[in-house]
């Protein structure tokens, strides 16, 4: 079977997937409960090596089809971390160290808020040396984000336990934000897309409005960018480009859209896309929390900016080309 087709059956799989156990795993959340068939089935399917190459476990398909599955959470806003548990896979095979089982908690560092820290099997923490590895670690504080998904914090251990260096924990962890957001921003525009054309008023549909229709543009060029942030910062993983760049610049373009495509969608949406039995706050929510995931966006923006200074008004415009 060609690499592509892995590929092309992992995505077929992960949709059917997240489709099938929406429910189970939206109402799982709503309770703060752990949906153990749901994950047994993605666990199965080993969706979770996506990203782990063939000799260390994995299924060896090219990084931007595993990275393309990192976005397909997004689409859904899965409320569940297997974003977070492909690049830890990833990592931790990077750094030679076991890969994780169960879900994985990825850190940002020791005293950082933990994505699903609670309910996690194995914690992969950024530190100075690269990466450290433990297995369930006890919460000290329980917390959510804005989505309603569990923040909380560990009780990380000062001393390193399997340590190994050379992987960019944190870019890892932004990428994948930026991946998702930009799934994300893709439902956003067509939930929006599917009410102006179906909502009725003064005996016409909202989307033959002019001003609607300024709007959905500007909606739909804000998606089109981060779409194309998001393609660039994958590029660079899969390329061995610099990837702190190109996710500094995926983020801060990624955020910036965030922010204007959520208001434009519920300014279309009115009052029905604030209400729990509309679909568009789960993406919108989602959208809000992951845009301060793994480095604020005013961290990578300050980033970006260090980058085009340092680089000198001989160097902006090669940096720009080269990007």
């Amino acid at each position: 079977m060609e690499m592509n087709d892995v590929g092309a059956m992992l995505a077929d799989t992960a949709e059917r997937l997240f489709t099938t156990h929406a429910s189970a795993i939206d109402d799982a959340g709503s309770k703060g409960v752990w949906p153990d068939t749901a994950w047994a089935a993605i666990e199965e399917s080993g969706l979770p090596l996506a990203l782990v190459p063939e000799e260390h476990g994995g299924f060896g398909i090219p990084a931007i089809e595993a990275l393309a599955l990192i976005r397909q959470t997004g689409r859904h806003a899965l409320a569940l971390p297997l974003a977070e548990t492909i690049v830890a896979n990833a990592a931790l095979a990077a750094a030679g160290l076991p890969l994780a089982e169960g879900p994985v908690g990825l850190a940002e560092s020791g005293d950082a808020r933990v994505p699903w820290g609670r309910f996690a099997q194995t914690v992969v923490v950024a530190s100075a040396g690269g990466v450290q590895r433990y297995d369930t670690l006890p919460m000290s504080a329980e917390s959510t984000n804005l989505a309603g998904h569990p923040r909380d914090r560990l009780a990380i251990p000062a001393g390193q336990t399997e340590a190994s260096g050379g992987v960019p924990l944190l870019e890892l962890g932004a990428l994948a934000r930026a991946l998702q957001m930009a799934g994300a921003l893709e439902r956003v525009l067509e939930l929006t897309v599917e009410h102006v054309s179906s909502r009725v008023q003064f005996g016409r549909p909202l989307a033959k409005f002019q001003a609607i229709q300024q709007e959905l543009a500007k909606l739909a060029g804000e998606v089109a960018a981060a779409s194309a942030a998001a393609d660039h910062a994958a590029d660079a993983y899969a390329s061995g480009g610099d990837l702190s760049f190109a996710v500094a610049v995926a983020r801060t373009r990624i955020g910036e859209a965030a922010s204007k495509a959520t208001a434009i969608g519920h300014q279309l949406h009115g009052a029905i896309g604030f209400t729990r039995e509309h679909s568009l706050h789960r993406f919108t929510t989602a959208l809000w929390a992951w845009r301060d995931e793994f480095g604020t966006q005013r961290h990578w923006t300050l980033m970006l900016g260090k980058r085009a200074l340092n680089a000198g008004r001989d160097g902006y415009w090669p940096m720009v080309v080269a990007a």
